[in-house]
């Protein structure tokens, strides 16, 4: 999860030339307006703008319900989407792409634009947010000898391949250019896991290179990661909770000092894991902090607006002394709930935002649509999976499915063993399939198959 800060020298300006937007709809024969930094502030036409942006993730709701959750974050009070844009449903396998359906991001964007709103887009390649693999396609992993999120050229080609692919889909819809996009991310929250900054210079170049480099590039970390995962002339946020405004934001000018402050990721909620209770955050905490960031003048993103669900196998995991697999709902209890319905919470942000933009009349709230009644399902046939196997292939010793050329699904696997064996198979603490197939591998020797 990032966060959006700007880090630029102490008397840098950066100014992005772009045509006005009025209601999110791109005026004909329109002076250009300007988008940057100047000192400790975000500037849009040579005023003041205070970024109060949302993040939602296209990829996680049916485009049909696009528009409808855009007009709710207008009606909260938002003035900009944040949005990943995960890099292993837009390249399913090496060099082919889709960009059609629930993955047009391009189409996204162009709806957030006309629903009034501007974009911060987050290419990664690197993304986390619960998300399989932070983003990354599984097909990386067909190399055991990769380094991922590495200068490793194995990584490199297709990270930078992929990059130069987005941005002929997305390098219109910059600011500079008439679209929405103000900002995009250089990887995320890199300072987390590295800090190899020749490899965040090759991703910022990339995204340059690609054309995403006219709207403003920057970092996202969290406050005690900053050292780690900016870079020079960039700018930088911070990523962080409930209850670490004051902490976070005081770190994040003592590291950039004169700039303009943004929570990249203010965390209004939090992701479920399997067999623990679904996270219920502290609603009341959350309000009265987003009372004083925005009091102060800050920026920031409130991290989810709205969470949607991770459809087929694309919800992450995580390890923290056990493994934590994430659950399909990404509901976060966030400010609109997994089926897009506000909450409590976001009639409370909704006043506190309201508070703070007395120049602006918020629209409206939409009313959400009726739930659904699904009839009865009969299921007629049946076909047994024993009948309906592919071909083996044979190995003497198991191997992961992306070796194979299968991202996601299941693996039936099958070993033979030759001659009584005697051993413990023990599949506590790591994977129960991996732990298992070792445990066959020990006893079958080479016989398995």
């Amino acid at each position: 999860m990032p966060s959006l800060r700007s880090r630029v020298g102490p008397f840098l300006i950066c100014v992005l030339t772009v045509p006005i937007l009025l209601a999110g709809t791109l005026m004909r024969d329109t002076p250009k307006h300007t988008f940057g930094i100047d000192g400790r502030t975000f500037v849009l036409d040579g005023k003041p703008f205070q970024i109060i942006s949302g993040e939602m993730h296209y990829e996680r709701i049916p485009p049909e319900y696009w528009h409808d959750r855009l007009k709710k974050a207008r009606a909260m009070g938002l003035n900009t989407i944040s949005t990943y844009v995960f890099w292993n449903v837009h390249e399913p396998k090496p060099g082919v792409y889709d960009f059609a359906g629930q993955y047009d991001v391009a189409a996204f964007i162009r709806a957030a634009q006309q629903e009034g709103l501007y974009v911060i887009l987050r290419p990664g390649p690197y993304s986390c947010a619960e998300w399989d693999l932070g983003g990354f396609p599984a097909w990386l992993l067909a190399d055991r000898d990769i380094v991922l999120r590495s200068s490793d050229p194995k990584f490199m080609r297709p990270a930078v391949r992929w990059l130069k692919r987005l941005g002929e889909e997305l390098a219109p819809l910059q600011i500079t250019r008439g679209g929405p996009i103000i900002a995009v991310q250089v990887e995320n929250e890199y300072g987390s896991f590295d800090k190899d900054k020749e490899y965040l210079a090759a991703i910022r170049d990339t995204l340059s290179s690609a054309g995403l480099g006219e709207a403003m590039l920057y970092t996202a970390d969290g406050p005690e990661e900053l050292p780690n995962g900016t870079l020079p002339n960039l700018p930088a946020v911070a990523n962080f909770g409930p209850g670490e405004a004051t902490q976070a934001f005081k770190a994040l000018a003592a590291f950039r000092p004169g700039q303009p402050l943004m929570a990249g990721e203010y965390w209004d909620g939090w992701f479920d894991a399997w067999g623990r209770k679904h996270a219920a955050t502290d609603a009341l905490q959350q309000e009265k902090e987003l009372d004083w960031i925005l009091g102060q003048g800050y920026s920031i993103n409130l991290y989810m607006f709205h969470g949607g669900t991770s459809f087929g196998f694309m919800n992450g995991a995580n390890f923290d002394k056990s493994y934590l697999p994430q659950t399909t709902s990404y509901d976060y209890d966030a400010p609109l709930d997994e089926s897009g319905r506000p909450t409590k919470k976001y009639f409370a942000f909704r006043e506190i935002i309201a508070k703070h933009r007395p120049e602006v009349t918020l629209p409206p709230v939409p009313a959400s649509e009726p739930t659904i009644s699904i009839p009865p399902i009969s299921l007629s046939e049946v076909t047994p999976l024993w009948e309906n196997l592919g071909t083996p292939i044979m190995s003497d010793v198991p191997k992961p499915m992306e070796a194979l050329g299968q991202s996601y699904g299941y693996i039936l696997y099958r070993a033979h063993v030759a001659g009584p064996v005697q051993g413990k198979s023990d599949i506590c603490g790591e994977c129960p399939v991996t732990a298992l197939l070792r445990s066959l591998h020990r006893a079958a020797g080479s016989q398995s198959g």
